[in-house]
């Protein structure tokens, strides 16, 4: 299954030159970002998200909807793979927040792109994590090199590991230190291994995602609702907290500042 390429980029407000680039990988990337929210709803009212290619393109393209990891980087991937791109997934582990030595089952999808013709390393991309400390733009898979880009600094690192997959860290610059985001190795995710991560971020009953989570990246901010709590950071990192009025106001700033059609029975709990 295809994705209709005009409708994708009409969804994210693109009209760059339609080549397998790094360019219009960089480009596409911040596109896909500020344009599509991560969310979480469809598991808040008990389904397991579609990884269909088919099903994401009517959600997220066609369907004023976001989606969360498996959900925006699978789609981008089919894009990307559409347009020349070489892509390769794969799970990782999420460490922001983490406690120190706690290990955390591969919840997470990230991609790794290869620029036809391009002598250079391969780029991580990532257009699900959500969060303020994300990837703007793809980071050159070399490790140790530090790229700033639109205000955040971030790396790749390699750790030594007790198997035989070297294991990839992404890191971001915060204040003095480097903090780390994910986690991932090599080895390749086909389809079988991301449904059964999917299921299990979705189903499990100690899943965070079992409660609502709303994130947007705005050009000068950034938006997240925790519930019913919708916190706003500025650009310069300044943030205002405001406890909504339950699910009447989660709806409304849904769809007033996420630019999300919420489905019925969308129950944030506290």
């Amino acid at each position: 299954m295809s994705v209709d390429l005009d409708k994708y980029f009409a969804r994210i407000g693109w009209d760059g030159e339609r080549a397998p680039t790094l360019a219009t990988l960089r480009s596409l990337q911040h596109a896909h970002v500020l344009a599509v929210p991560f969310e979480n709803i469809d598991v808040v009212v008990g389904t397991v998200p579609s990884l269909e290619v088919a099903d994401l393109e009517a959600k997220i393209v066609t369907g004023s909807r976001g989606g969360y990891c498996f959900e925006h980087n699978t789609l981008f991937a089919a894009v990307l793979e559409q347009l020349g791109y070489e892509v390769a997934r794969h799970t990782g582990r999420v460490r922001a927040g983490a406690r120190p030595g706690e290990i955390r089952p591969r919840t997470h999808l990230v991609l790794a792109v290869r620029v036809p013709g391009a002598t250079g390393a391969r780029h991580l991309a990532d257009v699900g994590f959500g969060s303020r400390d994300a990837l703007l733009e793809p980071l050159p898979m070399v490790p140790g090199l530090v790229r700033e880009g639109r205000g955040r600094r971030h790396r790749l690192v390699l750790e030594e590991a007790d198997g035989p997959v070297p294991v990839w860290v992404l890191q971001i610059r915060s204040g003095d230190a480097w903090r780390d985001l994910v986690s991932f190795t090599l080895d390749p995710a086909p389809p079988p291994d991301i449904d059964l991560a999917n299921w299990y971020v979705a189903t499990h009953p100690r899943s965070p995602f079992r409660r609502l989570f709303a994130q947007r990246t705005l050009a000068d901010g950034h938006l997240s609702l925790d519930g019913t709590t919708l916190t706003r950071t500025a650009g310069d990192g300044t943030a205002t907290v405001e406890e909504l009025d339950g699910e009447r106001g989660v709806r409304e700033v849904l769809e007033s500042e996420f630019g999300i059609a919420p489905p019925p029975g969308v129950r944030p709990r506290r």
